[in-house]
């Protein structure tokens, strides 16, 4: 009890002495040990560092998730060291009502088999989220996280002791300026030792921490190329993905609005199975192929004379271009992003394409890459 006491007594009296330099320096009155310009650059690279990963932690959080109070639930979760419950993702839960609505309007209805396209690709969307947020989550928010959770805490922790010293230091040297005897004097010399040793140790120390957040800086752009390389493959699932449901709904649409698309405009319907090879040779010459059955574009547009196509009276629309689009052959028509054309259709076309009209050009543009406008 007696030995706490003391130690007690002794810590009250080196927090005292180090209020009292610290309040001193603020007023001007006693002096301060100031550190070297490379130890300062050190300091302030450090608070560069731990001021942007916080920043750049919290946004990257709000990119995945961007839920507060999701992110405050996982949050509880990872501190109470619990797993976090398996969520669906936006798209998957879109995914999900799209099938519903299509089973109950009915699948075999045209409203129905698109809403189970559009369902089953928002669905891929919503897989290729959750690998991207998990990926994310393990590659580039852990080690930043690790970061702030660990290598920051230890220095934050060295600095302020290393502050401590140097108040010790400085009321050593305080306390040999205004000794007189010379047993004071010689008392007060030794505390001074002393305190510069343990200064100098815990200075040392300091620097070597603070010299990792150079490390820490290579840590971090390795993660960050991973993180990059995990968003681009991401979005270049999400474009594929929503590239071939484009191509599924433009195949449909010839079936579901053959009215917008084909050149006669009383018809309301696709040709029936059971019209004569007379009644379409008389429409559009076709001339028989050789070596192989006729099937896709080559079954009307490979053997038909482009020159000799005429658009019909009526069921022409314009149609912008979405992309740049380079043509394969002669019997295809090269587009470029944002130019208008008319467009027309063909009984017997496929119909994820058209027949195109630039002034005097003339050839086969793909649906997908047009914006029919009325």
């Amino acid at each position: 009890m007696d030995f706490n006491m003391k130690k007690l007594a002794s810590d009250a009296g080196v927090f005292f002495s180090r209020a009292v330099q610290f309040t001193e320096e603020k007023l001007g009155q006693a002096e301060k040990t100031e550190l070297d310009a490379h130890f300062e650059n050190l300091l302030a690279k450090a608070d560069c560092t731990k001021n942007w990963t916080e920043k750049i932690l919290h946004q990257t959080e709000v990119l995945l998730q961007p839920n507060p109070s999701v992110r405050v639930e996982e949050f509880l979760y990872e501190k109470l060291d619990r797993k976090v419950p398996s969520r669906v993702t936006n798209g998957e839960l879109l995914a999900q009502y799209m099938v519903e609505a299509a089973n109950d309007f009915g699948p075999g209805t045209p409203y129905g088999k698109t809403l189970l396209k559009v369902g089953e690709t928002q669905k891929r969307l919503g897989g290729a989220e959750r690998d991207f947020m998990h990926s994310a989550s393990i590659n580039f928010l852990n080690p930043l996280r690790n970061f702030l959770e660990g290598d920051w805490r230890t220095i934050t922790k060295e600095r302020r002791i290393l502050e401590n010293r140097r108040l010790d230091l400085d009321a050593c040297k305080a306390r040999l300026k205004k000794a007189k005897a010379a047993e004071a004097k010689a008392s007060a010399e030794h505390e001074l030792r002393v305190a510069q040793t343990e200064f100098d140790r815990q200075a040392e120390l300091t620097r070597l921490l603070l010299e990792g957040i150079s490390s820490t800086h290579v840590n971090h752009l390795r993660c960050l190329h991973e993180f990059v390389e995990s968003q681009a493959t991401y979005y270049a699932q999400g474009y594929q993905y929503m590239l071939d449901l484009q191509k599924q709904l433009g195949s449909s649409k010839g079936e579901i609005f053959p009215g917008t698309f084909v050149g006669n405009a009383e018809s309301t319907s696709p040709p029936p199975a059971t019209t004569s090879p007379t009644t379409v040779a008389a429409t559009i010459p076709v001339v028989p192929t050789v070596g192989r059955a006729p099937n896709s574009a080559t079954a009307v547009e490979g053997a038909l004379n482009l020159k000799d196509v005429k658009p019909p009276a009526s069921g022409t629309r314009k149609a912008r271009v979405l992309y740049d689009y380079e043509a394969a052959d002669s019997s295809e028509l090269a587009l470029l992003a944002d130019e208008m054309i008319t467009v027309y259709s063909l009984p017997g076309m496929d119909p994820d394409w058209l027949i195109g009209e630039r002034g005097n050009q003339k050839g086969k543009v793909p649906v997908t890459y047009l914006e029919l406008l009325s």
